[in-house]
């Protein structure tokens, strides 16, 4: 009989765990992965050597989309010929970003920035591989393990958990394991045919970028970098309305550059919230 770990009674995160401590490599596939999330199972990714198959390998679907690009990209996907480099390349950056912002959320800790290195130096060192699957929308969570075991040389885990703090440890999920050589042999497989499809795009090397480039990079940051980087964050909305709305040419004429600016900055919160108060 499986094993259901509902992350209530049985969390998959412990049973995950103990699997990956015997295994020789790892190949996940899931819709979410949250940067910040690795750390649980990162000392156990970094017992793999990152040579040959010595690795986790993990396949993220498209679910960290915006909801109106995804459902242009799922149009365009039913579409004959589907998919063309130029589309891809697009979609594969804005996931890229889509995992940037994911850094910009939430307050900073020790035990994050730690996770964060860690993470950046087994992408870069080939411990982690991970490749963003375009084809159709993939919505699949399979967890596989590779033993040197002849009796059972896998352990497979499939249900509904992503590759989250929630996904991993909290209520809600449903997963069970399957161990029958016949079924993980099988799993095995339909991984391996998506892994190595021509629009499974590797983005290794974008995610250690981005890491290295926030806050939770190695390279230090003095503080008037980390002051510009507030400020521009904190000035997105001003940002928007400078460059979203234009003003007459006749009232343009009148008004000093600072007042144009802040007229338009006015104009993107009424239309965004409705409304504006002026103070004089």
């Amino acid at each position: 009989m499986p094993k259901i770990l509902d992350n209530i009674d049985l969390k998959l995160i412990d049973d995950l765990r103990v699997s990956m401590q015997s295994a020789v490599r790892a190949d996940f596939c899931v819709g979410y992965f949250n940067l910040r999330g690795w750390k649980l199972v990162d000392d156990l990714a970094e017992q793999w050597s990152g040579k040959g198959d010595a690795r986790t390998r993990l396949m993220v679907g498209m679910q960290e989309l915006p909801e109106g690009e995804l459902r242009s990209s799922l149009t365009l996907l039913e579409q004959p010929g589907g998919l063309d480099n130029q589309t891809a390349v697009r979609l594969k950056r804005r996931v890229a970003e889509q995992f940037r912002q994911q850094l910009m959320l939430g307050a900073p800790s020790n035990s994050d920035e730690a996770g964060l290195r860690r993470l950046s130096r087994q992408l870069k060192s080939g411990k982690v591989q991970v490749k963003l699957f375009l084809k159709f929308l993939l919505h699949a969570k399979l967890y596989l393990v590779h033993r040197n075991d002849h009796a059972a040389p896998r352990i497979a885990y499939v249900g509904s958990s992503n590759l989250t703090f929630a996904g991993l440890r909290r209520q809600g999920e449903l997963n069970v394991d399957v161990l029958d050589g016949d079924s993980t042999q099988k799993l095995a497989d339909w991984f391996e045919d998506r892994w190595n499809d021509r629009w499974a795009l590797d983005i290794t090397a974008e995610l250690a970028q981005i890491i290295d480039e926030s806050w939770a990079g190695e390279q230090g940051h003095t503080p008037h970098e980390i002051y510009l980087k507030m400020a521009y964050h904190l000035s997105r909305e001003a940002r928007a309305g400078v460059g979203g709305f234009q003003i007459p040419k006749d009232l343009a004429r009148i008004l000093f550059p600072y007042q144009t600016a802040a007229v338009q900055i006015a104009a993107h919160h009424v239309n965004k919230r409705g409304g504006v108060m002026l103070g004089v």
